[in-house]
């Protein structure tokens, strides 16, 4: 039976309300061997090495699709798409450069609204601890986590969350409630662009 905690966020990150999240507990990363001794369970007549022939034969289609401007969308799966991001400056690189030279941050996956659907109807979690789980207090003020924020946009030319989360040592769920928090003040020198997985901060204009 899976397992969850409940996990409160920071009360300053939520306007002074509790809110309090669910957070499954994993204990073990399966890995390839792993994998494939489970699909093996599904496609009997399949043996490893066709298994494993079909999942390089993805791995390499998307190395080569995915680059030159295709999402990949796999039914009963998801779809998956590109990020992209600045590469970091060599030394004694030009400043005004930066914004030339792009490469693949990560790959975003959306999964297929099935897949959620079956997963849940077989899930019955079960809650592990009795208390919620309070998280640290922030040890940056509010200018504090703006002043992290504005340093990498001037750095980089735009945030990502995880950029946010890393600098001030927020979780994700938090680190977003504080930047909406941060944006929505009326003298803010940051503002969103994009939406959902491709969403990023930059400085107003």
């Amino acid at each position: 039976m899976p397992n969850y905690i409940l996990k409160e966020l920071n009360e300053e990150m939520t306007e002074g309300k509790k809110v309090v999240y669910p957070k499954m507990q994993t204990y073990t990363q399966h890995d390839f061997e792993t994998v494939l001794k489970h699909m093996q369970t599904y496609a009997a007549n399949f043996s490893e090495g066709s298994m494993r022939a079909v999942i390089d034969a993805l791995v390499e289609a998307m190395k080569t699709w995915m680059p030159m401007g295709h999402s990949m969308k796999i039914d009963g799966l998801g779809t998956f798409s590109l990020s992209l991001g600045f590469k970091d400056q060599d030394a004694g690189e030009e400043p005004k450069t930066k914004y030339r030279h792009i490469c693949i941050k990560g790959i975003n996956f959306k999964p297929d609204p099935q897949l959620l659907a079956d997963m849940n109807s077989q899930a019955d979690f079960e809650r592990t601890e009795v208390e919620v789980v309070v998280p640290r207090k922030c040890k940056y003020t509010a200018n504090e986590r703006m002043a992290k924020a504005l340093a990498i946009i001037d750095s980089n030319g735009y945030m990502t969350l995880n950029d946010y989360a890393l600098a001030t040592g927020l979780c994700r769920s938090a680190a977003s409630i504080d930047l909406k928090r941060l944006v929505a003040a009326a003298d803010s020198p940051i503002k969103p662009r994009g939406s959902h997985s491709h969403k990023v901060w930059v400085r107003k204009s």
